[in-house]
């Protein structure tokens, strides 16, 4: 936005990189960031919600960690290490810079398989017993906040995965509203929720991540996480938002020692980078340290027993 604005003013790619994302990101560089600031600090106008909104109620974001089952973990485990040499493979051919989609590509497979099982096609999937111990943490959490009258809003970027949460909400008989892509008729199951018929609202994320006022739902569940952090944020805002009355509950599913758990660690790097340039704030807090392919490559670590 600066380069069209103001061409030159913060440098081309090449020498933004070089005189600031590296030494901030890489190095925490206070001294880079608080430049960057002084650079864009005379064009910016920013009002955060804080700011403007002084009478919204508290809002209370909850990690809500749960354990694969041995299934996921055999799967997951198997899938990791075939993907990590494909992954490793094509660096050595092309390096990391033109092999984003094969990397993209295998931790999408990671994450689906810390969803359910049945998203993964080549999954070999067990004869009995759950597929998902993230699906029945979650169906376990849903009847205690029912049971509390509690009004949730669930987000997914899988639609296959909502249609599997969907299966399962048919099976308790719990009302359910369900907005994707392919929802042609949005106002009825957005109506049927924030009039109280529905109990729970199904959303996939780049569908109703945006343009919705739910005010009624008290409590924001998200399946899985997204790179972006920002766009969790307008997700979780569709509750958290000028006319919620009441208290709203933020929960963030995250999978233990999976690449969940190394995603979640990077949408805080990426977060407070953001915040550090629009507020000033110090750099030393926030180096960079998961976003390599080390990482998110890594071998589960070992399943703690319980008892």
């Amino acid at each position: 936005l600066f380069h069209f604005l103001l061409p030159g003013w913060l440098g081309d790619v090449k020498s933004f990189n070089r005189d600031y994302r590296v030494p901030i990101e890489k190095r925490g560089s206070e001294i880079r960031l608080q430049h960057l600031n002084g650079r864009i600090k005379p064009f910016l106008l920013r009002r955060t919600k804080e700011q403007v909104a002084t009478e919204l109620p508290p809002k209370t974001e909850i990690i809500h960690w749960v354990e694969l089952n041995e299934a996921q973990r055999d799967v997951y485990e198997t899938m990791r290490l075939a993907m990590d040499k494909k992954v490793r493979d094509e660096i050595t051919r092309k390096g990391v810079a033109r092999s984003q989609i094969i990397i993209l590509e295998a931790l999408l497979k990671l994450r689906q398989v810390c969803c359910d099982l049945r998203l993964v096609n080549d999954a070999t999937l067990p004869s009995r017993g759950s597929t998902s111990g993230k699906l029945d943490s979650l169906m376990e959490m849903l009847e205690e906040l029912f049971e509390e009258g509690r009004r949730v809003l669930l987000f997914s970027q899988f639609t296959s995965m909502l249609s599997l949460i969907e299966e399962e909400l048919i099976k308790r008989g719990v009302d359910y509203a369900l907005l994707t892509g392919q929802t042609r008729d949005r106002r009825t199951p957005v109506k049927d929720f924030q009039s109280g018929k529905r109990q729970i609202f199904l959303i996939s994320l780049k569908a109703g991540g945006v343009g919705l006022n739910l005010t009624e739902a008290d409590t924001v569940i998200h399946y899985d996480p997204w790179w972006n952090p920002a766009t969790e944020n307008q997700a979780t805002d569709r509750a958290y938002r000028i006319g919620q009355e009441k208290p709203v509950f933020v929960y963030k599913l995250i999978a233990r020692g999976t690449v969940e758990e190394k995603i979640q660690h990077l949408q805080k790097e990426k977060s407070d980078l953001a915040a550090g340039v629009l507020d000033g704030r110090k750099a030393g807090d926030w180096k960079l340290q998961s976003d390599d392919i080390e990482a998110l490559f890594a071998p589960l670590p070992d399943k703690l027993e319980k008892g």
